[in-house]
């Protein structure tokens, strides 16, 4: 009987391994078209920080700035070269340093960075330098916006432009030789406070506010860890409750942000950037029952001038005889008619047929959303 027992608690030990592991099976099973929790969602107080810096660049091979157009260059060289002990002798106001230039350098301190890290920095010319190309950056301090340092700046500049000029002010220039980069050019000092560490809860802040998307994300936290965890604060926002102690935080959110959550649709938008003619359309883009019928008047005007020339052997002068032509075509357009819930394919479709320009679509959109059929929010960059 002690075999038997033993047998049947063995039985329903697989039994519950099976069943745990279809359940663990079930849980990471990807939602149809869904988006990982850490791609549309972010925990609040873990972000970059900006740091920026004023310094100098040195080594320029007589690009640098011209310090008499910029006295603040040679201001700083004298300070720097006061630090070590070396004074610059009065009335030396006009020397010219063509290989040295007032650089700011700025970088983002990433969360969670520490002392002994680098991170990679921008260095942009602020004075009259040609270019940076060449050049080093001198040993800087990288502030926040609260004036304490965060990061040491110094190394060699990668430029990615070149400038080249001929005696005869003939010039070239590839790319913008006047700013670069310095990857892993700073090393961090201090390490920021991001509160990921404290309380019994944790925010999550939507990258794009939607109330679809925060319902979804709280019924699937729940769904898995159980009701009541977590809570949407408001559209933007979600609530969730963390464990006290670190380590198993971060075994929490590791589960959190692996979460497969569908995303609710976008507002509908038409992004139109009138400079360059791109036209954004939305996939939720509709259009109630209207018509559109959009002419082209084409304007155009040729000069012809005559040049009139004198008898010989007469007193008369050669003239120009000014002479215009100008003409007005009126090209015929064909009318648009949209049907109710009329989509982006169709739209689209409707104006390639008649060969119509970037701007006439322009023209079409602006008309449909003052006449109140285009549903869709209209943004003109």
């Amino acid at each position: 009987m002690m075999a038997s027992g033993n047998a049947r608690k063995a039985i329903a030990d697989k039994v519950r391994s099976y069943v745990l592991a279809v359940l663990c099976a079930l849980l990471v099973v990807p939602v149809a078209q869904a988006e990982r929790l850490k791609d549309i969602a972010s925990i609040q107080g873990v972000r970059n920080n900006q740091l920026i810096g004023y310094g100098l660049v040195v080594g320029l091979n007589g690009t640098g700035d011209q310090t008499t157009q910029t006295p603040f260059t040679l201001q700083t060289f004298n300070n720097m070269l006061a630090q070590f002990g070396i004074k610059v002798p009065a009335g030396s106001g006009n020397v010219q340093l063509k290989n040295v230039a007032a650089v700011s350098i700025h970088a983002d301190l990433p969360p969670f960075a520490k002392p002994g890290q680098v991170i990679d920095i921008t260095v942009s010319s602020i004075g009259n330098s040609k270019s940076l190309r060449g050049g080093s950056l001198l040993m800087t301090q990288l502030k926040g916006i609260d004036g304490q340092t965060y990061a040491i700046a110094q190394g060699n500049l990668v430029v990615g432009g070149f400038d080249a000029e001929g005696r005869d002010g003939s010039k070239i220039t590839v790319n913008v030789p006047s700013a670069g980069r310095i990857p892993g050019g700073a090393t961090v000092e201090r390490a920021v406070p991001s509160g990921f560490d404290q309380g019994n809860t944790l925010t999550l802040n939507l990258n794009r506010p939607d109330f679809t998307t925060a319902k979804h994300i709280v019924d699937r936290v729940n769904e898995l860890l159980g009701p009541g965890v977590a809570q949407a604060v408001d559209g933007g926002s979600v609530r969730v409750s963390a464990p006290l102690d670190p380590s198993q935080r971060v075994d929490y959110m590791s589960v959190l942000e692996n979460l497969e959550v569908q995303s609710g649709d976008a507002v509908a938008k038409v992004i139109i950037n009138s400079r360059t003619g791109t036209i954004v359309i939305g996939q939720n883009v509709r259009v109630s029952p209207a018509a559109v019928t959009h002419g082209s008047l084409t304007v155009t005007i040729t000069e012809d001038p005559i040049v009139s020339q004198p008898g010989p052997f007469s007193n008369g002068q050669t003239a120009v005889v000014p002479r215009s032509n100008v003409s007005a075509n009126q090209e015929a357009k064909p009318m648009f008619k949209f049907g109710p819930g009329t989509t982006l394919d169709e739209i689209v479709r409707a104006v390639n047929q008649v060969g119509a320009a970037p701007s006439d679509l322009m023209a079409i959109l602006e008309a449909l959303k003052q006449a109140g059929a285009l549903q869709a929010e209209l943004i003109v960059i």
